[in-house]
């Protein structure tokens, strides 16, 4: 007991996060259909800056909403006066912290593990960056080092409507060309998602093209699947995601229908049960993104056999080093291993991408909504897709800064746009007035 306390007394030489910024933005995003609706004129991120007594500033970014951001803001008391390396007892003071609020504190918001490593892993991304700015290191040498240069990333194509987001939602806008213009047009019909895919693909140079399904019948978008095909061939591997809104007789009937032309199918059923009795009458390898979300997850998975491939995200398994360690997992458990997305600017681009570095393998293209964004809040704009790739950013921790200003126009959309957390089925119901979310549809 005598030694604990003198090293607790012990004046702590390491940084110390000083100030936390939490920053609600709202990014223009196009009608993007999808099994739960439609995307809204806009999508909400959060940016997240953690500061240093030195004046050493770290960054992350988040998918976005009003309970999020009380909840980052619920951790506040912790993160002040902490120690960036000292993410174990952040984590650890997290969960006990969460865990003793009472039903008062919590309104109308209960925190769950869910909450808990969607806000550490703002934390955890921001408190790395810190750390690689310190020790003059890349965040990819923070997971163990880089495995190589770039990372490959998938065209994400989705069933739309005409616009492009915010301002343009209600028309095109008529100097926009390349993608910028094909990005507006709509697609409902095999041979509106082909001539998508050609217009993304020739600007960003993606080799693998992925389709979000659970929009329209499976009829029509298997025929969607097929047109991909014939077009592209098996030069370019395709991946199909109806969101777990097929019953299990229809995943079986198209699925045995689209062998031979997928990579993988993903998510086609719902439920780790029913992925897995799909997964014995197909060929073609199951990911998902749905039925395996967890750590705690894991043993049914594996008891079950319920998929072939996890896709990750960082943002919702707790962080980089986490995603790292599911990555051993994967691995000892006979698993693929590939990464999900979300409306995400170049902030969770750029941890993505470190991340994706420092994977041992990289069997799957990455998924990413990039392209469909249009703003961003990194100096220097965008960062570059080339050859369907996204470099390792230079520079320390992440290798990206924030641009203020468009940090502050973007925070201002969030406060003019009056959305709070997303909702597609509300936004369908604008196209749709009697369209009502199934959990199961086909």
């Amino acid at each position: 007991m005598h030694n604990h306390l003198l090293i607790k007394d012990k004046k702590r030489s390491g940084p110390i996060i000083k100030e936390m910024h939490i920053t609600p933005i709202a990014i223009t995003d196009p009608p993007l259909l999808n099994a739960a609706g439609i995307h809204a004129p806009y999508a909400l991120r959060t940016v997240l800056e953690l500061v240093t007594d030195d004046g050493i500033s770290g960054i992350s970014e988040i998918p976005g909403n009003s309970d999020i951001d009380q909840a980052l803001e619920y951790s506040r008391s912790l993160v002040i006066g902490s120690d960036p390396y000292h993410l174990n007892q952040l984590n650890h003071s997290l969960e006990a912290h969460f865990s003793q609020e009472t039903a008062s504190e919590r309104g109308d918001a209960p925190w769950d593990q869910r909450k808990l490593v969607h806000v550490f892993s703002a934390l955890e991304v921001a408190c790395l960056d810190i750390i690689g700015k310190l020790q003059n290191r890349p965040i990819v040498d923070l997971l163990g080092g880089k495995m190589r240069d770039t990372v490959p990333f998938a065209a994400y194509l989705f069933f739309k409507y005409e616009g492009a987001g915010g301002v343009l939602e209600k028309g095109k806008d008529p100097q926009a060309t390349g993608w910028a213009a094909a990005r507006q047009e709509e697609a409902i019909d095999p041979n509106g998602i082909v001539a998508q895919a050609r217009a993304m693909c020739h600007a960003f140079g993606f080799k693998s093209i992925k389709l979000k399904g659970g929009a329209f019948e499976p009829r029509l978008e298997t025929d969607c699947m097929l047109a991909l095909y014939e077009e592209f061939g098996e030069a370019v591997p395709l991946r199909f995601d109806p969101n777990a809104i097929w019953k299990p007789e229809t995943a079986l009937k198209y699925g045995l229908e689209m062998e031979g032309i997928l990579e993988y199918l993903e998510d086609p059923v719902r439920g780790q049960e029913n992925m897995a009795q799909l997964k014995k009458k197909l060929k073609t390898p199951l990911a998902t993104n749905m039925c395996t979300t967890s750590f705690e997850e894991i043993p049914r998975s594996i008891q079950l056999g319920s998929e072939d491939i996890i896709l990750s995200d960082h943002h919702f398994w707790g962080g980089l080093r986490a995603s790292m360690e599911l990555s051993r997992m994967c691995r000892t458990f006979g698993r693929g291993l590939s990464m999900h997305s979300n409306s995400h600017l170049g902030i969770s681009l750029a941890a993505m991408v470190h991340l994706g570095a420092a994977l041992p393998e990289v069997p799957y293209a990455l998924d990413t909504h990039y392209p469909w964004q249009s703003e961003d809040v990194i100096i220097g704009g965008r960062l570059p897709i080339v050859d369907g790739s996204v470099a390792v950013p230079e520079g320390p921790g992440l290798g990206v800064e924030l641009d203020r200003s468009s940090l502050q126009t973007l925070h201002e959309n969030y406060l003019a746009c009056g959305i709070k957390k997303r909702d597609d089925e509300a936004e369908m119901r604008k196209y749709h007035p009697e369209w009502v979310f199934q959990k199961v549809r086909w």
